[in-house]
């Protein structure tokens, strides 16, 4: 398997918008984010890439008719292959969630059943918006672990809801969305910011309250156009446009949260890597990286 196909298969740039839930978790649980925080990161970004590669094996029948040009379908990759990525990033994410600590390990092993287990069963059903969620609120969670889970309820709430919501807009990619799909994103994506401004306003702190404002403005300021956008007309086009915002949008919105928990150094390093992310977008655009 080539490189290149490889990164296609796992969806390597979009990898970059989960390292931020373990880190808002880490924040929220203690102010920095810590050894344990970092390994928590770099197994949400195993299981994150597992999922992608086995959202391919999974849909390789359907990719055929919808999206030919695929990894699998295209002849790049084949499923037995796909399948393989996925068990093994699966398993890299449980060492990463071990070296974390055990709490994080407890948190990991269901995390991972759920990725399985949206890809596999729960995204073809009522329940996949729902499971995906679970999945993203577990990221964060698995940040905070093992210095007190319960701080990082606020986090992990609002980006699991905003999680939520994009993936019912992403049901539309193909087919075109609904606008009471869009509205919901739009009015949760509000809902997330505020938490987090909010969160910042409480901590005492001046930067936790500046930093937590301009996170969210620049989570909004992401976000809110395609979903209006998608809420106007519904189309596949915009569909997919809202769902790629919505996840590029993960970044700044855990950005926020960072901040508003006391973490300067969290925030930048998560700016950083929203800027990197948008500098890759840009490169995919003019056909310069897959």
């Amino acid at each position: 398997m080539a490189l290149k196909d490889l990164m296609e298969l796992i969806r390597a740039p979009a990898v970059l918008t989960v390292l931020g839930d373990a880190i808002a978790g880490a924040t929220a649980a203690h102010g920095r984010v810590g050894r344990s925080g970092i390994a928590a990161s770099a197994s949400s970004a195993g299981f994150y890439a597992a999922g992608m590669a086995l959202n391919d094996f999974a849909d390789a029948d359907l990719d055929r008719i919808e999206r030919p040009e695929r990894p699998i379908p295209s002849g790049r990759v084949s499923s037995g292959k796909a399948l393989g990525v996925a068990t093994a990033l699966t398993a890299g994410g449980l060492a990463a969630a071990s070296s974390a600590g055990p709490r994080a390990l407890r948190i990991a092993r269901p995390l991972a059943a759920c990725v399985w287990f949206y890809d596999l069963i729960g995204k073809k059903t009522a329940l996949g918006p729902l499971s995906m969620a679970v999945c993203r609120g577990l990221d964060v969670i698995m940040g905070a672990a093992e210095n007190g889970w319960r701080s990082a309820v606020l986090p992990a709430g609002a980006i699991a809801g905003h999680t939520l919501t994009v993936t019912q807009v992403s049901r539309g990619e193909v087919h075109g969305t609904s606008r009471v799909a869009a509205v919901s994103a739009a009015v949760m994506a509000i809902g997330a910011a505020s938490a987090a401004v909010v969160r910042g306003a409480r901590s005492g702190r001046r930067g936790g309250t500046v930093g937590s404002v301009i996170g969210g403005a620049a989570f909004l300021a992401s976000v809110l156009p395609a979903f209006v956008r998608a809420a106007r007309d519904p189309s596949a086009d915009n569909a997919r446009d809202a769902t790629r915002r919505g996840i590029r949008g993960m970044v700044p919105l855990q950005a926020a949260f960072a901040a508003s928990h006391g973490s300067p150094g969290g925030a930048v390093f998560l700016a950083v890597i929203d800027g990197a992310g948008r500098v890759i977008g840009a490169r995919r655009k003019q056909g310069d990286v897959t």
